[in-house]
């Protein structure tokens, strides 16, 4: 195990990779009782079109959140039930680009993680178990196909993006995961859960050796190859300026994206994620004029908020909330971005939330969940997300008005709203 103090955090990580390419990354946290695994492989629901054995493979939209359903049955039974009854808090979550394995326990930690590591590497379906998944999986996909809070998230994502499969559901549609069998299941674990696309993250009060030698008994021995991926080419321009939809809402529902130039992994890719969200927060955050002249307006109410969000080849900043004039509130959010552009960030203002900005990220560090997943997420990234601080001392707020300026354009922008029936 190879230690890093990361002084200006106050953690150390210890990092190892097995013969098999496994990274396995742990956190010490001496004198806690719970301890936290993350078993993470870099596939999600972008990942539907790759290459396998010499041949270009399309799968349908959903199978990655859908192999993370089944992935908890084994041959005994349920690995959700045997953690359970464990002690264990186990979970799992698909992402645009991830999906994760985790538990927490305060006991039984070794025994849990041998559990956790054999699900996960051991597939086992049959085409009973996936038909009747099918059914509980579309019950799902319906009802959040009925939430307006998805449905005005999907139709900016598809209007923002022409080609990139980031423009569909991590779930999938009804349609498209009919077409799912335990093969195609068999054959993306097969492409995706190998060892050298996948990472291990524990934090506690653990022996670090010993989570290794787990690792190391239990996995599979060869690393898997190396899985080509098509995400879609995406043009500069946005697919669509408006979408609008009518659904059981008692006031119009928005959100306002602005389709950003994307960043290729590495450190730059960080330094890109920190310029965005902190451009989010001094265009939008409750702080912000413009925040405080639409509230008082009347515009938008405690619902408004924004974000910054990347996935492989593919970035946004969007914001939204409920407001009885959508499209007056987008005018002014693109006047203000120009204004900012134009005018630049007033120095005491951008001081306070870069501080706050700083402050929030490290408080993310008492967060055993928090750690494992950023650093899970800068691993498949190619950074370091321990070395924060260092990435934050190299933005300036002339950084964030060059983001702002070519990014946060009328011309890069997207309005979808849900309007009452």
């Amino acid at each position: 195990m190879t230690p890093t103090d990361y002084q200006r955090i106050g953690e150390t990580v210890l990092r190892y990779v097995l013969p098999n390419g496994l990274q396995i990354n742990v956190v010490p946290k001496p004198d806690y009782a719970k301890s936290y695994a993350f078993f993470a492989t870099r596939y999600g629901g972008m990942d539907t079109r790759f290459e396998l054995g010499g041949k270009w493979m399309d799968t349908p939209a959903g199978i990655a959140h859908y192999l993370e359903h089944k992935m908890f049955d084994t041959k005994e039974g349920n690995a959700l039930q045997e953690l359970a009854k464990n002690g264990a808090e186990p979970n799992a979550f698909t992402s645009n680009a991830m999906t994760g394995y985790y538990f927490d326990s305060t006991e039984h930690f070794y025994e849990n993680l041998e559990i956790l590591l054999s699900f996960v590497s051991v597939p086992y379906f049959t085409d009973e178990s996936v038909a009747k998944e099918q059914g509980i999986i579309s019950q799902e996909i319906r009802m959040i196909e009925d939430n307006p809070d998805w449905q005005v998230y999907t139709r900016m994502m598809q209007a923002l993006y022409q080609n990139s499969t980031a423009r569909t559901s991590v779930a999938g549609s009804v349609e498209s995961i009919k077409a799912i069998t335990a093969q195609t299941l068999y054959d993306c674990h097969k492409a995706f859960y190998t060892p050298s696309n996948m990472v291990l993250t524990v934090v506690g009060d653990v022996d670090a050796e010993k989570v290794a030698e787990l690792a190391a008994h239990i996995l599979p021995k060869e690393s898997g190859p190396t899985i080509p991926r098509d995400y879609g080419q995406e043009p500069a321009s946005v697919a669509q300026r408006e979408t609008e939809i009518r659904m059981e809402v008692a006031m119009p529902q928005f959100l306002m994206g602005f389709k950003c130039a994307p960043s290729p992994a590495g450190e730059e890719y960080y330094r890109r994620e920190l310029i965005g969200e902190m451009a989010c927060d001094l265009l939008l955050g409750e702080s912000s004029p413009l925040y405080l002249r639409l509230y008082n307006e009347g515009l938008i109410n405690t619902s408004f908020a924004g974000a910054f969000e990347m996935m492989p080849g593919v970035a946004y900043l969007y914001a939204g909330g409920d407001s009885k004039d959508p499209k007056a509130v987008a005018a002014e959010i693109v006047k203000e971005a120009g204004r900012l552009a134009s005018e630049g960030v007033d120095e005491d203002f951008y001081q306070r939330v870069r501080k706050a900005a700083f402050g929030s990220m490290l408080r993310g560090f008492n967060s055993f969940e928090n750690i494992a997943v950023s650093m899970t997420e800068g691993y498949f990234g190619g950074y370091d997300a321990c070395r924060f601080p260092e990435v934050f001392d190299s933005i300036s707020r002339e950084d964030i008005q060059a983001f702002i300026r070519e990014n946060l354009t009328q011309e890069q922008s997207v309005l979808s709203v849900v309007l009452p029936k």
